[in-house]
């Protein structure tokens, strides 16, 4: 068999030279189609080989299983009536939406139009056809309504912590607006109620606050909660802080977190020592001399610790691309940011290294090292 090669020497795939890099290439990618109904005879004219930095084949560590059986509980019964779509397809398609931004229906003719999402869902088509846009939006509310994502959040989480991927060195405590909608164009001539206003510099936002904790060592988020953007960051910081850190990290934003009431009527939070950022005219009003420098030099040190939960933001916006609320309310939203955190963690944990350690449900190693080890 001839497999043309796009980037190796010309010469080396000829008849008496086989391409031994794109031979194994194919043979991997051959088994995984096969072994869900799929066929890659079709596409070998332009198959190629994986990309350096294929992020979707790093979220192929999901514990596929363990999800379902959360899941599961909550879904139809199939008693009466036409029986329900598989979780896992519906589960797929749902992390497709979420992790491309993709609405209801996009997510539908995406899995028609693009062969590479056809084979992440499993779907084969000359038996079954995709989930219609409808069925999505239902496995949706069933998520949204019951708090899926929030269980989901912690079992990655915990995951984490039994392959001894966190280091539990502290806390770095952060929050971000993400925009809403301020136009009043719609049928009732109002936005959406729990969004608010808020001022940051000189320029006014419209949306909502994600706030989060992430883990000082390794950067792992760890808590999420969600409010009105015009809630302020240290109101909030009490909900993100884990009792199993000793130290906290946060910006200017949280400057007085250890006087408020929240962490003074705490048996361990008010144990936990607390390093915040200084305001810059308070730095100022300081004599010029060796103190001052030192005081500058610490301020200079606290933001290159504090960097690793900015990280995290930079996933949620330009990765997955979060950068407007998609529903109305808090919850849904907070929903969605749950997931992408979520798959963040996964994706932060495969480009260190740390799929080497977790391994899939058959207790084989995940796919995605076979395709990046060659």
């Amino acid at each position: 068999m001839r497999i043309r090669c796009d980037t190796c020497n010309p010469n080396c795939c000829d008849i008496n030279r086989i391409c031994l890099p794109r031979v194994l290439s194919f043979l991997v990618n051959f088994e995984r189609f096969t072994s869900i109904g799929l066929s890659p005879f079709p596409y070998l004219s332009n198959f190629r080989s994986p990309p350096a930095e294929p992020w979707v084949y790093h979220l192929l560590i999901i514990p596929w299983d363990e999800w379902i059986a959360i899941i599961k509980p909550y879904y139809y019964k199939n008693t009466v009536g036409r029986p329900a779509r598989g979780i896992s397809l519906m589960l797929r398609m749902f992390l497709l939406q979420s992790w491309f931004a993709l609405s209801d229906e996009v997510t539908e003719d995406s899995i028609y139009d693009n062969y590479a999402m056809r084979c992440f869902t499993g779907l084969d088509f000359t038996r079954e056809q995709a989930p219609d846009a409808t069925t999505l939006c239902k496995f949706r509310k069933i998520l949204v309504g019951n708090g899926i994502a929030e269980k989901l959040f912690h079992s990655i989480n915990l995951k984490l912590e039994e392959h001894g991927q966190v280091l539990h060195d502290g806390t770095i405590v952060d929050a971000t607006i993400i925009e809403a909608p301020s136009s009043t164009k719609n049928s009732t001539g109002t936005r959406d109620p729990e969004m608010h206003r808020t001022k940051k510099g000189n320029q006014w936002h419209h949306g909502m606050k994600a706030h989060i904790g992430v883990d000082a060592g390794t950067g792992y988020v760890r808590s999420v909660t969600a409010t009105a953007s015009n809630v302020h960051d240290i109101a909030e910081t009490h909900n993100l802080i884990r009792v199993d850190y000793e130290v906290v990290c946060g910006d200017a934003g949280c400057i007085g977190i250890e006087k408020r009431e929240e962490i003074v009527s705490g048996p361990q939070k008010s144990k936990i020592e607390y390093r915040t950022n200084r305001r810059r005219h308070g730095i100022r009003k300081l004599p010029e001399g060796r103190a001052r420098e030192f005081e500058e030099y610490l301020e200079r040190r606290k933001p290159s610790v504090r960097s690793k939960v900015e990280y995290a933001f930079l996933l949620l916006k330009r990765q997955f691309g979060y950068v407007k609320t998609v529903y109305k309310g808090i919850k849904k939203n907070l929903h969605r940011i749950q997931i992408l955190f979520c798959s963040a963690n996964l994706l932060m944990c495969a480009r260190s290294g740390g799929w080497r350690t977790i391994k899939c449900n058959e207790g084989e190693v995940c796919p995605f090292i076979a395709v990046r080890s060659i």
